[in-house]
């Protein structure tokens, strides 16, 4: 499994089957475990990883940087004031440079295409830290926290609730769909996600068994779920459209009754963060102990590591 995902790029995990993705979490499992134990792997020894930002980061950048760095690699940042990207130079010339310095370069920003275009013309992997439309690692992250907290991913349901086409709903469409675990996309019907996700992912969910469902309900969308999962209501570079948003999505705020009405009492709740206290979630369930948002956010770290680790 190693040897045929050595040398590719993380873009998006619709470019990933099942058992690759298992044998990514697996990896993350035992490096997590070996970190706890003490044991540096050095897995990074002499290589050198390029970190671009047109989005600023706490969770992304610090996982990048320092699980690349401990395991004996030497990461270097790279914001749009420090390099020329799309301004005086193309992404294809960026990436041409960057890849004859580099090992491996990681992206976020806002548009698809750019990464997508760094892993074509860099000859180097390349890893989607996030954009507009997707956000393959940090779904990682939530499937290992998952199994970590649950068992397993099989014959789980996971509500997300809000902003149902934004990166987050529609990485973890796919991610869900491509591991066997149920999704409900609870959100307003202005903001159901893309159809081209839902149509892919539901193709792909004929294989794992994953089931699907896309409702505007709390009442119908939470009852019996495993998961709650929310994320922030306005998103990066859509500041203008604040107000709108909290009008239209303030019923669906996650908060003790949402909790109540999945009738589960060891319902778990998850969030990539970072979390508008009061806006998508109120502070009593951020810090109630249904709550796994702090091992999530450090599982950031471990699956991006085993990334790293596996196709580098």
């Amino acid at each position: 499994m190693k040897d045929s995902l050595k040398g590719r790029s993380l873009l998006t995990l619709k470019d990933y089957t099942k058992d690759e993705i298992r044998y990514i979490l697996d990896t993350a499992h035992k490096l997590k475990a070996d970190r706890k134990a003490g044991i540096n792997n050095e897995i990074f020894k002499g290589k050198t990883l390029a970190m671009i930002f047109e989005k600023p980061s706490t969770r992304t950048r610090c996982a990048f940087e320092t699980s690349f760095g401990e395991e004996g690699g030497h990461p270097v940042f790279l914001s749009l004031n420090d390099i020329q990207l799309g301004k005086k130079e193309t992404v294809e010339d960026t990436a041409r440079v960057l890849g004859r310095m580099f090992d491996a370069i990681e992206f976020r920003g806002f548009k698809q295409e750019t990464v997508d275009t760094l892993a074509k013309y860099s000859g180097v992997p390349v890893f989607n830290g996030l954009t507009d439309l997707y956000h393959p690692t940090q779904i990682l992250a939530d499937l290992m926290t998952i199994e970590e907290q649950l068992g397993s991913l099989e014959n789980k349901t996971m509500a997300y609730v809000g902003d149902g086409r934004n990166n987050m709903a529609h990485s973890l469409i796919i991610g869900c769909a491509k591991m066997g675990v149920n999704i409900t996309v609870i959100c307003p019907e202005s903001l159901t996600p893309l159809q081209d996700v839902v149509d892919y992912s539901n193709q792909v969910a004929k294989e794992s068994g994953s089931i699907i469902t896309i409702t505007d309900s709390m009442n119908s969308g939470l009852k019996g779920v495993d998961i709650i999962y929310t994320d922030v209501w306005v998103s990066m570079g859509e500041e203008e459209k604040s107000k709108e948003r909290v009008d239209l999505l303030t019923p669906y705020q996650i908060n003790n009754s949402a909790l109540e009405l999945t009738n589960n009492p060891n319902v778990i709740f998850m969030h990539c963060l970072p979390a508008v206290r009061g806006m998508e979630v109120t502070h009593e369930v951020l810090e109630g102990d249904r709550s796994v948002v702090w091992d999530e956010a450090e599982n950031r770290k471990h699956s991006i590591k085993a990334v790293m680790s596996v196709l580098i």
